[in-house]
This record gives C-alpha cells, structure tokens and sequence, in this order.
C-alpha cells in the first residue's frame, strides 16, 4: 500500500472528488488527529456487481420486510456512526476533517447514505461516494443484527439498477469477501476505473419502490451463495 505524506491542509470536497477520480483516498490515523494522509493501494477491493453472494439466510431477513430501508435520510448521523469509536471497533480512520468534507459532498449531490431502521430508530447503514459510474463505499456501521448486511444488499441492487459499473470497496475484510468481494491489482483498478468515469446516466438518485423491489428479486436470482 503506498501512501503519501498526511501534513495538516485543508481537505475540500473538490480536492476529495479529483482524489477519488485518481484512484486514491484519505484516511487519518485517528478520530482525534486532524491531519489525513493519502493511500494509493497496489491491491484494490471491488466487490464485483454481477457475481454478489447473498447468504441464504440473509436473503430472508431482507424479504422478511424486518427493516426499513431509507436512503439519505440521515447522512450526517450515518457517517457520525461510521465513525464512532467502540467496543467492536476501538479505532476510526474517520476524523472530522474527512467527516466535514464528505456531508459537503453530500449537499453537493455526490455523497449518499443507506439507511437501514428499525422501529422508527436508525439501526444501520453504509455511506460512499458516487461519481459517474463508479460507488466508492467508505464505510458501515451496525448496532443490530444484519442492519448493515442488509444495507449492503439494497445498495448492490440500486447500483446494478442505476447503471453503476464498479462498486469500490477499498480493501478487503472476511466480512465483504463472504459476498464476493475481490482483490485485483492497482492497474486492473485503474482500467475499470477509468472506464466507469466515462459512464453517462448513473445516477443513484430516486427510483420508484417497484424498481428497487424488481432489482432486489434479480440480485437475489444472480447470486450463486448457498451458505446460511
């Protein structure tokens, strides 16, 4: 993994999308440090959108209608969570110089949160960044069992149905690998990346519940898991 000199500068959601564009992110090393440095990964997740694996038990929970699924709803309660220190996560890459960043790309259109809730209470989600045909997914937080799976779900279906290209994951976990997350090298990265900026028409805004429930049917069709 490369990465490049963090310093102290000002992060803009301009500087952030030209970032993403290029293949590289921001992280810090902390929630309390104020500087972010750069990561230029040699091996890059992507989490192919025609070979997703649903566990079958999974599949369930989403028919069961158990959540409520929302989308930019609560952007800035989303990334808060995401970033949250706890328990089971006792470190964040997130601090409040990305977190401001990213709620302006939110405001400009570019950034988005699924939310998943469960009586009348936000539960889990995900947020990421859209910019042409490529969905950067930052990060997930769960406060109940498969909110965030169950996010997870929902935001492969509106990307597949929206026309997205690339579902970048940054890297890969035993959590995003059990649904097909994949490993490729920075140079196959790029290509698919460069091809998923020229896509026009991907747009991840409003699509009408029919669509949403028509893709989650052939998403569930198209996955080959068989795990419970």
């Amino acid at each position: 993994m490369s990465r490049h000199d963090p310093g102290v500068q000002k992060l803009t959601p301009e500087l952030l999308l030209r970032a993403y564009a290029a293949g590289i992110f921001p992280m810090a090393e902390s929630r309390d440090d104020p500087g972010v440095f750069w990561v230029d990964p040699q091996v890059r997740g992507i989490m192919p959108l025609d070979d997703f694996h649903i566990p079958r038990r999974l599949k369930k929970t989403v028919r069961s209608g158990g959540f409520e699924v929302r989308i930019d709803t609560a952007f800035d309660e989303v990334i808060r969570l995401c970033g949250g220190e706890d328990k089971v996560r006792p470190e964040t890459w997130i601090n409040a110089a990305i977190e401001n960043a990213v709620i302006e790309l939110f405001d400009m259109g570019f950034a988005h949160s699924i939310e998943t809730w469960r009586d009348g209470r936000l539960v889990g989600g995900l947020y990421g960044i859209a910019l042409g045909g490529a969905f950067f997914g930052e990060s997930m937080f769960s406060q109940f069992r498969d909110a965030s799976k169950v996010a997870l779900v929902h935001l492969m279906a509106r990307l597949r149905l929206c026309g997205f290209t690339l579902l970048d994951v940054q890297f890969i976990t035993e959590h995003l690998r059990r649904f097909g997350a994949i490993e490729i090298p920075a140079r196959i990265y790029l290509e698919k990346l460069n091809a998923a900026m020229e896509v026009q028409g991907a747009v991840f805004g409003d699509v009408s519940p029919t669509d949403v429930s028509d893709a989650l049917g052939e998403l569930f069709l198209q996955s080959s898991t068989q795990t419970s």
